[in-house]
């Protein structure tokens, strides 16, 4: 029986998205750089499946069905290229190769390239949900050579997550890098949501002094209305877990780690001038949570409103129940704005890579399966559909409409915090953004009178037509000189 996909990399991903082929009637041949691990494997995890092991690369390209499609889940990264390497001399013209980890996308747009010289077809796929989503569906993000897709949209289509009647949480992205941007930019939002849920449950329990049986059914409720997701799931899960009869989350150390896909996505947008100011908090967020002895020593020194020490101020309310809906509203205006800005990203990136994104369609693949799964993402995929065009997130009538709704809770959150000491980074951040790209005039030009005047890098006039430029010999003591004009 010669099979319909291969994949290499049997950790806990690949097992399960392996199992997860077999249960929708694929023939998969299973491949590890450790040999005995497909033993294993099959011995046990497959046991009584369609599963086929191989002893070598040879021997799996060998038992496929041409045209062979071989999928990684491998590290990022160089064991990437190596595995290419090692796959190239056994394949044929119009073979596929498929990177599901989660590459850097400048790296998956330089394999399509390589590969594509070679006759064969290269896709990058960003694949999200964890174990869980791997072996019940996950949310299937290709792209890459667009020649490949004929070949792989019943195979993928057919284990992902699936939403609204049926909809499967996968589809074609886009050329070059374009799948593994997408996921990129979905990793992103991932940090901020996580951040947003991390500072609502420090307001609720440093600022209110909630227990955690209360702050448990806060979040159990709010995954009944607008916020329902599979991040506010867990965290009402987690807050619930005993150990000893204690809340096992306060025995966790207040030290984040991170893989990186956050800060490729911060970078990135510099490279674009797009300001996803809350991903990027939540990325720095991580950080300072890392200087964990620094901030131990600290809180011994520096004073918050409180006094000295770590401790925050108790923040004062007449009705708690209230101040937790402000909560509520605050977390979900702060959510629109990092998920407009991450579009905003994606816009910004379609443009300068050529690629013709289906800001919809991503909406509708990240709708279930993955991390950020939520009910929230059918509005945004509606907001697409509505407008194909549409600017930014902030502008479908939907969203302007809750802003407007939450916006007096998300500003008294905001205050209450920053009096009381506790931080919010992204709740703040995201405000600050809301109230600048709403503002018709920012003090920007203070700004470039002041780059006119230390480096004469000129300056445009409200008077005079837009793509002007003038300088000014603002002391009488320089020339009339100025220095190349650049956007910056």
């Amino acid at each position: 029986m010669q099979g319909d996909i291969a994949l290499i990399g049997l950790a806990v991903m690949g097992q399960n998205l392996i199992l997860n082929m077999n249960d929708h009637g694929n023939v998969v041949v299973a491949f590890n750089r450790t040999v005995s691990k497909v033993d294993e494997f099959l011995a046990n995890q497959a046991k009584g499946t369609k599963v086929v092991g191989a002893a070598s690369i040879a021997d799996m390209c060998a038992k496929l069905k041409k045209p062979r499609r071989v999928m990684m889940l491998v590290k990022a990264g160089q064991a990437v290229d190596d595995f290419i390497q090692q796959l190239l001399p056994h394949l044929e013209p119009g073979d596929i190769i498929i990177d599901g980890g989660n590459s850097l996308f400048q790296d998956t747009a330089r394999r399509v390239k390589e590969v594509e010289a070679k006759g064969l077809l290269f896709v990058g796929a960003g694949v999200s949900g964890g174990e869980e989503g791997a072996r019940r569906g996950p949310s299937i993000m290709p792209g890459g050579s667009p020649a490949a897709w004929a070949h792989l949209k019943d195979i993928f289509q057919g284990v992902a997550a699936k939403v609204d009647g049926g909809q499967p949480c996968c589809d074609w992205v886009g050329e070059g890098g374009a799948g593994h941007y997408v996921k990129m930019v979905h990793n992103g939002i991932e940090y901020g949501d996580m951040q947003l849920i991390c500072e609502a449950y420090h307001l609720m329990k440093d600022g209110l002094g909630m227990s955690h049986d209360e702050m448990h059914r806060v979040f159990a409720e709010w995954n009944e209305g607008v916020l329902d997701s599979y991040l506010v799931e867990i965290t009402r899960d987690i807050l619930a877990f005993r150990e000893n009869g204690e809340p096992l989350v306060e025995k966790i150390l207040d030290k984040a780690g991170q893989k990186g896909t956050g800060k490729w996505t911060v970078e990135d947008s510099m490279e674009h001038g797009i300001p996803i100011t809350l991903i990027s908090e939540a990325v720095y967020a991580r950080c300072v949570s890392a200087l964990k002895d620094e901030r131990v020593a600290a809180s011994k020194v520096l004073a918050g409103p409180a006094g000295t020490g770590g401790r925050v101020a108790r923040i004062e309310t007449t009705d708690k129940k209230a101040f937790v809906d402000a909560i509520r509203d605050a977390l979900y205006a702060s959510k629109i704005i990092s998920y407009a800005q991450g579009y905003m990203l994606m816009r910004a990136a379609a443009k300068a890579n050529g690629w013709h994104l289906n800001y919809g369609g991503i909406a509708l693949m990240w709708r279930g399966g993955c991390i950020i799964r939520s009910r929230f993402l059918g509005k945004i995929k509606e907001a697409f559909d509505a407008d194909g065009d549409l600017v930014n997130l902030l502008l479908a009538p939907y969203f302007k409409g809750e802003i407007d709704r939450v916006q007096a809770g998300w500003r008294k959150v905001v205050a209450s915090a920053v009096t009381s000491g506790v931080p919010v980074p992204a709740f703040a951040t995201a405000l600050s953004f809301y109230d600048s790209y709403r503002s018709d005039r920012l003090p920007a030009n203070l700004l470039q009178a002041q780059r006119d005047y230390f480096g004469a890098h000129t300056y445009e006039r409200t008077d005079r037509p837009r793509g002007e430029f003038h300088h000014t010999n603002w002391t009488g003591r320089g020339g009339g000189t100025s220095s190349t004009s650049y956007d910056a």
